[in-house]
């Protein structure tokens, strides 16, 4: 039987500042703008951190009944090794969801009724990226979904429910928060590209090969820096983000020198260090008008 600290890691923590991080960066934003409100604020990391852990709850679900996590590299899936039975993960990626749909109801019943077409949206992109009978991840579209997700819905929604209107600054700052959440994504299925394969998991990193996806993951990694000056015109504070730039010279290297296994599992961390640490440069230099 499973045991909690089973069920925490199969929350996979490392993936969670891809949820965290778009939050504060979107409240940076209303904070600019003097449209500030923090129960929204919680609201919205609620919704945000429920469907990146149902997601992941679905996809040990969806994955270990197919027997695709049967010879996994990364940390171990509680179907796959039989920690606990497919239902109750099911239900436990299911209760998730319920969790991001009674807040985000809320947000929309206060704010507009058009959000509850997002969360719709949003929750059937968590379960169909490995669920269903045609799972979009297992056709290269995981990064699309992720950058749309954790990137523009999340960063412009948050400022969104807390200002009531669309800001051009919202979706500029959704764009590094969505490559980094990418970078999440692509060392991720990196590390996996030969089991993926044997399976038929074509995820992009399967696609484009192991080359190509490095180059990739290192493009996700660096190009939020050059997002970031591009908008010191208007909030000169997020140059501040370049402090956090030291803090790829370790992933960088990994993808490099041809890291594989342990060697990308610890580059998945440290992706996940430096989203948090960009993250909250940029959420200072958004909300800081000087």
């Amino acid at each position: 039987m499973a045991q909690p600290r089973d069920w925490l890691a199969g929350t996979r923590p490392r993936t969670l500042p891809a949820a965290v991080v778009p939050v504060f960066i979107g409240t940076g934003v209303a904070i600019g703008y003097g449209r500030f409100s923090a129960w929204r604020a919680v609201l919205a990391l609620i919704v945000a951190l429920a469907l990146q852990i149902g997601v992941n709850y679905a996809n040990d679900y969806s994955d270990g009944i197919r027997g695709s996590d049967e010879r996994r590299v990364g940390p171990t899936r509680l179907v796959a090794a039989g920690l606990a039975p497919a239902r109750h993960v099911l239900a436990a990626a299911f209760g998730c969801f319920f969790c991001a749909c009674v807040a985000g109801l809320v947000l929309a019943i206060v704010t507009s009724w058009w959000l509850i077409l997002v969360g719709a949206a949003a929750v059937a992109a968590a379960w169909f990226y490995t669920g269903g009978s045609h799972p979009y991840g297992y056709r290269g579209l995981g990064e699309v979904a992720v950058f749309a997700f954790f990137g523009l819905a999340a960063v412009t929604g948050t400022a969104y429910v807390q200002m009531g209107a669309v800001s051009w600054l919202g979706l500029i700052a959704a764009v590094p928060a969505g490559l980094l959440s990418c970078a999440l994504l692509m060392v991720n299925n990196l590390r996996d590209i030969g089991t993926d394969a044997d399976v038929g998991k074509r995820t992009l990193a399967v696609r484009l090969g192991d080359r190509r996806s490095r180059r990739m993951y290192l493009a996700c990694l660096l190009a939020p820096f050059a997002v970031a000056l591009a908008i010191t015109p208007a909030r000169p504070l997020t140059a501040l983000t370049l402090a956090a730039l030291p803090l790829t010279l370790g992933p960088s290297r990994a993808a490099r020198r041809g890291a594989a296994g342990p060697g990308l599992i610890r580059a998945l961390g440290q992706t996940g260090r430096l989203q948090l640490a960009f993250g909250a440069a940029l959420t200072i230099g958004l909300a800081i008008r000087l």
